[in-house]
Formats: C-alpha cells, sequence, structure tokens
C-alpha cells in the first residue's frame, strides 16, 4: 500500500496543474454525459412520443453530423489549438442537449440533435445516477438532459479559465492529403468503424431500449449496466496493458474485436430465454469494458506514433471521424433493425 501511494504521489508531482484540470473537467462532462447515454433512446421514445426509427435518427444525426463536421477540427486545431476548439464545441453540446430537453417534436428534435453533432470513469457513474432520475419518467429524462448541458458548460469554463495552450509546431503543406496517402493509418482508422459500430454503438444504443422493452428491465438497473461497464473498464486497463506488451497489436485488435463479438451472443442467449436475462447482460456489458481496453490499448499509441507532430491535429480528427462514423451507424442502422427482429440486429452484430 506504501508503495502504491508513493507512485500516486510521484505521478502527481510529475503531471503538469494544466493536465489535471482538463482531466477533472472531463470527468465532470461525462459524469452528466454517462446519466443521459443510456436513455437517449429510451426518452425519445417513450417520454417523447417519437416511433423507434425516428428516435434512431435523431440520436444518429447527433453522430452524423459530427462525421461532416470533424474533417474541419483537424486544422483549426493545429492553426488555433485544442482549448479554442474544445471551447467551442463544449457551449455547441450544451446548447443540442439542453435543446433536447425540451424537444416536444421531431422536427426540433433534429434540429438541436444537429447542433450537439456539431461538437462531441464520470460516464458509468453518471449512469449509475442517470438511472435514479430516469426512474421518474419525463420530468427525471428532462432533468437528465439539462443537466448534461450544464455539464459542458462547466468544462467550458474550466478550459477558458485555467488551461493554457502549449506551443504548437511549424505547419506543414499537404494538409488531409498527407494523411490519406498513410496507408497504415487509413487501414487502422477503417478497422476502427467497423470496431465501434459493433462494439460502443450497439451496447450503447441498442442494449438499453431493448433491455427495457423487451426484457422489462428497469431504468435504474439499465443505469446500473453502463456502471459495470465503466467499472470493467477500470479495473481491466493495467493489466490489459500489461498483458499487450511485447504483442503484435492486431493480435490484441482481435482479441477486444472477439469480446464484443462474445458480449453480442450473451444478449442473444438473454433475449432467447437461453440464461437469466439481467446477469446475461451484465456480463456482456463487462466483456465489452474489456473490449474497449484491449482495443484503446491499441488504438491510441498506433495514432500517436503514425501522426507527424505537424499535423496532430488532423490526425485525431480523422480518427474522431471513424469514431464517429462508427458510432453513426449504429443508432441509425440499427434501431430500425432491432424494432424489426432484435436477434437480426444483435445477431448481424456478432457476425
Amino acid at each position: 500500500m506504501d508503495r502504491v501511494n508513493r507512485r500516486i504521489v510521484r505521478y502527481r508531482s510529475e503531471l503538469p496543474r494544466e493536465l489535471w484540470l482538463v482531466v477533472l473537467g472531463i470527468f465532470l462532462n461525462y459524469v452528466g454525459y454517462g446519466a443521459v447515454l443510456p436513455f437517449e433512446i429510451i426518452y425519445l421514445h417513450d417520454g417523447r412520443g417519437f416511433g423507434l426509427g425516428v428516435a434512431g435518427l435523431v440520436i444518429g444525426l447527433i453522430t452524423g453530423v459530427a462525421v461532416g463536421v470533424a474533417p474541419l477540427a483537424g486544422p483549426l486545431i493545429d492553426r488555433f489549438g485544442a482549448r479554442a476548439v474544445a471551447t467551442g464545441g463544449g457551449v455547441a453540446l450544451a446548447v443540442g442537449y439542453c435543446g433536447l430537453a425540451l424537444a416536444h417534436t421531431p422536427a426540433a428534435a433534429f434540429v438541436v440533435a444537429a447542433i450537439a453533432g456539431a461538437a462531441n470513469v464520470g460516464a458509468g457513474l453518471g449512469a449509475g445516477l442517470g438511472g435514479l432520475v430516469a426512474a421518474y419518467g419525463l420530468t427525471g429524462f428532462v432533468v437528465l438532459f439539462l443537466a448534461n448541458g450544464v455539464s459542458y458548460l462547466v468544462y467550458v469554463g474550466i478550459l477558458v479559465a485555467l488551461v493554457r495552450d502549449g506551443d504548437r509546431p511549424e505547419p506543414m503543406t499537404g494538409g488531409y492529403r498527407l494523411v490519406v496517402r498513410d496507408g497504415a493509418f487509413v487501414h487502422l482508422a477503417l478497422i476502427n468503424v467497423a470496431v465501434i459500430a459493433v462494439g460502443w454503438g450497439i451496447f450503447t444504443w441498442l442494449v438499453p431500449p431493448y433491455a427495457k422493452h423487451d426484457l422489462h428491465v428497469d431504468a435504474r438497473l439499465i443505469g446500473v449496466l453502463l456502471l459495470a461497464n465503466t467499472a470493467a473498464v477500470a479495473v481491466a486497463q493495467v493489466p490489459v496493458a500489461r498483458l499487450a506488451e511485447g504483442r503484435r497489436r492486431v493480435v490484441t485488435m482481435a482479441w477486444g474485436a472477439g469480446t464484443f463479438a462474445l458480449a453480442c451472443l450473451f444478449v442473444l442467449a438473454a433475449g432467447a430465454g437461453l440464461v437469466a436475462a439481467y446477469p446475461a447482460l451484465l456480463a456482456a456489458v463487462i466483456l465489452v469494458g474489456i473490449g474497449e481496453c484491449l482495443h484503446t490499448t491499441v488504438l491510441m499509441p498506433l495514432v500517436a506514433d503514425l501522426a507527424p507532430a505537424a499535423l496532430r491535429g488532423r490526425y485525431m480528427a480523422a480518427m474522431g471521424l471513424s469514431w464517429w462514423i462508427g458510432l453513426a451507424v449504429a443508432p441509425a442502422m440499427g434501431v430500425p433493425l432491432l424494432d424489426a427482429s432484435p436477434a437480426a440486429a444483435f445477431s448481424t452484430a456478432a457476425g
């Protein structure tokens, strides 16, 4: 225990104050976002009376618009710095999610979803709290979305008041042309689209409405699912990182994809009545958490290695674009498929 405490003190002394403040802001941000995340589809469908297909398109629009604007973020980061871009994004997200809380029609929901999409261990805590608030019905959902919007403004305040931008390298000519010519990076980004759609996307937007409407899981327990997922990530991070040392990164990525597929099979087994539903869902989200660790352990070092310093913003934006494409596919295509046949939705994802 003393050795662990000494290590924590050393880390705290070595890391700059600005980094700790950014981490605090991200944590507060994700508490709000995590509270909303499992209930986006449920809120629009149950609370506002939208059809499942329309609800899926509204949430898909958030990610769809993000896909469109993500390439613009790279040059802005390289030119103006990450703080300025993150500040603008936080304001847009605050407006978008507060607007969703007050949207009574699909048209209004599409507008504010587009605004939110133009930007985009706390998420699990937020999910647990969110499940308690969501149990109060429409009023609870409105409170969740408003609180999430405010959390983005808190993050913006930290960025503006307390965080400085570091020195930026000399600019390079070529921009995104150099990024798309990097075959290894493009290959990695395409793989990321598929993995994100099946992993994060499916278990973010398909499992919560499926658990509520088909398996009749209480809203508070749905929040606990994301909390369990985040707890799995927190516990598995260090062991997974050690496991990946000295191994080919593509093998680690394959292990991650395999855990996502196995998680989908657990959900299918729960729906078929082959196992107890809620324990199977818990097992599935824990597997997804382990898969997230396996995937990101590989992904982030690869991006860092491949990106020249002067194009780091564009590389980050391009990889962010691949995330958003994967996340857009899941609600826009997966929710209508879930409405038609849950077995088809999860078996397709597993396949």
